[in-house]
C-alpha cells in the first residue's frame, strides 16, 4: 500500500497528538475519520476542520474500511484496544502509533496481532505540555524528529509507508531505531528531562516565586505541566533504562556540586564549556 490522498485513514484517540495528526493530514487533503472517547472532542474536531467524521463507538464498518489506523492512545489502552477489536480490521490494514515507549508495547502487540494486519511502530518527537484536542497544533511537527521502530516482523513496504506518513505530517528528520535502542534513547532525551522539570518545581515551595522568575526558569520547567497519568505509565514501562539515566544524572550533578563545594572554578568552567559546545548540536535545523 502507498500513501495517497485516497488512503482511508482512521485515528483512534483524538487528544493533543491525535488531533495534531488529524489536522496536519486534513490540511494536506486527506479524509480523516476518528474514534475517541468524548463526544465533545469530536465536535471540536469537526468545528476546527480536523476530521470529516467521528464517533465515540467502535463502529465495525468504520474500522473495516480503514486502510491505515493511527493509534494515539496511552500504551495500556492501545494494547487493550487491539485485544478487544482487532477482529474488525480488514486484511492488509496497516496500523501505527505515537506511543512514547516501544519494547513493552511493540512486541506485545505484534505477538497478538493477526498475521494479515501489520503494525509498524513510530514515535513523533514533538508534542505539547498540555493535553486535550483543544491544544492540538500540527506546527509542532515542523523541524521535529520522527522515529520509526520496526522489528523483524515488519515489511519494507510498511516501513516506507510509515516514513511517508512522517513526511506528510511535516517532520524534518525521519530515522529508524530498534525498539530497544529507542527506549534507551528516550529515557535520556525525554523521560529524564520531564523528571528533572517535575523535581525542580517541587524542590522549593517558597511563596511568590512566580513574581520574580525569569525566562530561564520558565524555559527549563515548561514540561513540568505534565499529564501525570500518561507519563507515569511511560516511566514504569521503561523503568530499567530510565533508572540508569537517573543514576547517571545524579552522578554528574554530584560531581558538579563537589566542584562548587571545593571552590573549583576551573573544573566548573570546563563542564560549562563542554555543555555549551554539545548544546549547539541540538538546535533545530532550518527546514
Amino acid at each position: 500500500m502507498k500513501l495517497t490522498k485516497e488512503t482511508k485513514i482512521l485515528i483512534i484517540g483524538l487528544g493533543v497528538m491525535g488531533g495534531s495528526y488529524a489536522k496536519a493530514l486534513t490540511d494536506k487533503g486527506y479524509s480523516v475519520k476518528c474514534i475517541t472517547r468524548e463526544s465533545s472532542d469530536i465536535r471540536y474536531g469537526l468545528e476546527h476542520g480536523m476530521i470529516c467524521y467521528g464517533t465515540t463507538e467502535v463502529e465495525p464498518d468504520l474500522v473495516s474500511e480503514a486502510e491505515m489506523v493511527i493509534f494515539a492512545l496511552y500504551p495500556g489502552a492501545f494494547i487493550k484496544w487491539i485485544e478487544d477489536y482487532q477482529h474488525l480490521f480488514s486484511k492488509g490494514t496497516v496500523i501505527t502509533d505515537v506511543t512514547g515507549v516501544k519494547s513493552e508495547v511493540v512486541y506485545k502487540i505484534q505477538g497478538i496481532l493477526r498475521d494479515d494486519v501489520e503494525y509498524i511502530p513510530a514515535h513523533p518527537m514533538a508534542g505539547r505540555e498540555r493535553s486535550g484536542v483543544e491544544f492540538a497544533d500540527p506546527s509542532v511537527f515542523n523541524g521535529a524528529n520522527y522515529i520509526v521502530t520496526p522489528t523483524e516482523k515488519n515489511t519494507l513496504e510498511a516501513i516506507k509507508l510509515c516514513k511517508a506518513l512522517g513526511e506528510e505530517l511535516g517532520f524534518l528528520r525521519i530515522s529508524e531505531l530498534t525498539p530497544h535502542a529507542h527506549d534507551e534513547m528516550i529515557a535520556f532525551l525525554s523521560q529524564l528531562t520531564h523528571i528533572i522539570a517535575v523535581t525542580l518545581m517541587n524542590c522549593n515551595d517558597s511563596e511568590d516565586l512566580e513574581k520574580y522568575t525569569g525566562d530561564s526558569f520558565r524555559d527549563l520547567t515548561r514540561i513540568a505541566k505534565i499529564n501525570d497519568r500518561m507519563w507515569s505509565e511511560l516511566f514504569l514501562m521503561n523503568k530499567t533504562a530510565l533508572l540508569t539515566e537517573m543514576d547517571r544524572f545524579i552522578e554528574e550533578f554530584t560531581e558538579f556540586r563537589n566542584y562548587l563545594a571545593n571552590g573549583d572554578g576551573k573544573r566548573m568552567r570546563e563542564k560549562m564549556r563542554s555543555s555549551s559546545a554539545r548544546r549547539t548540536l541540538f538546535d533545530k535545523p532550518v527546514k
